[in-house]
């Protein structure tokens, strides 16, 4: 039996582009001599479709497209996920499903059991856990297919109600398929793979994995099918961060034609930077927006987003705006206007000291005798969020956010300024990975200035100003970060790893205390294994760990 992987990038609700797309892709498969073709978890709708499902219509719809792509496999089976009705009164009203279609017709449901509830995952809000299995018998094949976390309960997590693959292989079925919408994190790769070749031997059965690959806003999905032995051996892994047809031929029990593949990983970096372009692409691509805006100071972080959004939409499609004020050092619209020239974007240089010492005249009278401090720097970030909001509104750009994890960490970026922004780019890219990040962008030659990497970071928002006046430096600052937001580590086990308790709880407070701020910046594009926004919930006036 020939079988075809369909890795494929989807667009939530967009019905007519994705059934076109399956449809197209069915007929490539058949053309190739497939006798069933697999698609992605959730794929008529576009994973994760959230309150959408909450409408009869959208599931009405995505069962009429179902039945459309039912027309087109004759000759060629397909699997496809997509949200059914419950049609019992108890539980919720909607099963996170697959068909499987033969000859026009849906031959079988299967239903998904294990529904996360974790991080960016809320499926218990929407979806009733399948309590029944079987195998789907098919040119004499029987075939134990699983919806994405079905495979995850290898080791029997009592969390979970059951495990469907315990159930299945009763039955002696002779190969797995398991249909996915797996998010990115560069940690995740390597997790997804112990556990795929951990089922494959356990059951010791093949077993053949597709997930799809785009961004759905926040969350970006990295493809990466893959396909397993019954001993566990990974013998092919399809592309990352791209669209890809695969077809494999399963023989007497065994992928035919694949001996074990010696994997080599990308870096946590390169994987980080190849998201982050899709990530663009795709928020633009699928929002209908196409030419991007955003402030660059001659820093490294501007200098990063400028250097993803040129590669992700084209450097014609981005405006940089250089905004100097009084405390702009020369170098640093050097360095600006050296990147504009190594990536041939666009730019305007907009000076903002008109608009700030307006602002200052403005407010004389309510300042008469306090010194410039906090409110006045924050004048000038808040003048330059106007500028570029201005440019925005006046030619259609979308205004890109430049903020990294380590100042949305801590508060470190004012409101209704350098905050601003349609989507966050590095929000969840540390400092630190944001110079590795600079180091790979060059790697084939200098395009971000050497000047802006090796510089000190600085707001230049008064004279001589550091980012290490107001913060610890950013290699210990991201370390005790990490340990706090990724590992979930409470003061207490953070100090006893040897960091000195006033800063552990300084920084902790910090965290806290910007909770407010974070709840109104844009969505930041998810690459660690926890971003902030819908994957991490937190009070904003919770007292624990202020």
């Amino acid at each position: 039996m020939n079988i075809t992987l369909a890795q494929l990038n989807y667009h939530i609700g967009n019905f007519e582009s994705n059934t076109k797309k399956i449809i197209e892709n069915i007929a490539l498969a058949k053309a190739a001599g497939s006798d069933l073709v697999v698609f992605a978890e959730l794929a008529i709708c576009g994973y994760p479709p959230r309150d959408f499902l909450e409408f009869e219509e959208f599931v009405d719809l995505c069962e009429a497209a179902a039945q459309e792509i039912a027309t087109h496999c004759y000759g060629i089976a397909c699997i496809v996920g997509l949200p059914v009705k419950n049609t019992q009164v108890a539980g919720k009203d909607l099963y996170n499903a697959a068909y499987f279609i033969e000859e026009g017709k849906v031959k079988a449901i299967v239903k998904k059991a294990l529904l996360p509830n974790y991080d960016v995952f809320d499926e218990y809000r929407y979806f009733e856990p399948a309590t029944a299995f079987g195998c789907i018998d098919f040119k004499g094949v029987k075939i134990a297919l699983t919806i994405c976390e079905d495979l995850w309960n290898i080791n029997n997590n009592p969390l979970y109600i059951s495990n469907p693959m315990d159930v299945l292989i009763l039955e002696k079925p002779d190969v797995m398929i398991n249909i996915a919408a797996s998010p990115f994190s560069y940690q995740h790769d390597d997790e997804r793979r112990v556990v795929l070749t951990d089922n494959a031997k356990k059951y010791q059965l093949p077993l053949l994995y597709v997930n799809q690959v785009g961004a759905q806003t926040e969350i970006i999905f990295d493809g990466g099918s893959m396909v397993v032995d019954r001993e566990g051996s990974l013998l092919d892994e399809m592309a990352y961060f791209k669209e890809e047809l695969k077809t494999y031929q399963l023989l007497n029990g065994h992928i035919s034609g694949y001996s074990a593949l010696n994997h080599q990983p990308q870096s946590d970096i390169a994987q980080i930077h190849d998201a982050l372009i899709l990530g663009i692409k795709d928020y633009f691509g699928k929002s209908g927006f196409s030419k991007a805006v955003l402030g660059l100071s001659g820093g490294i972080d501007s200098a990063i987003v400028c250097a993803l959004a040129c590669r992700a939409l084209g450097p014609e499609n981005v405006m940089a705006v250089l905004m100097p004020s009084q405390y702009s050092s020369d170098h640093s619209i050097k360095d600006a206007l050296d990147l504009v020239e190594n990536f041939g974007c666009k730019h305007e240089i907009i000076a903002i000291a008109p608009a700030a010492d307006a602002f200052d005249a403005m407010l004389a009278n309510a300042f008469n005798g306090l010194p410039f401090g906090l409110a006045e720097e924050n004048i000038q970030a808040r003048t330059r969020g106007i500028v570029v909001m201005a440019m925005s509104n006046k030619f259609g750009y979308i205004l890109l956010n430049t903020s990294n994890k380590s100042e949305c960490a801590v508060g470190y970026g004012t409101l209704y300024g350098d905050m601003c922004g349609a989507i966050g780019v590095i929000g969840d890219v540390y400092k630190t990975q944001i110079y590795e990040l600079a180091h790979y962008i060059n790697k084939d030659g200098e395009l971000i200035p050497e000047n802006t990497i090796v510089k000190p970071p600085s707001a230049e928002l008064r004279p001589g100003q550091k980012d290490s006046d107001s913060l610890p430096d950013y290699d210990t600052l991201d370390a005790i970060l990490y340990q706090f937001i990724e590992l979930k580590k409470s003061s207490s086990a953070i100090i006893a790893q040897g960091y000195e308790e006033s800063l552990v709880r300084r920084i902790l407070k910090m965290v806290n205390t910007a909770e407010f701020k974070r709840y109104q910046t844009p969505p930041i594009l998810r690459v660690s294994p926890k971003a902030f926004g819908m994957g991490r919930r937190m009070p904003i006036v919770g007292k624990y760990l202020s």
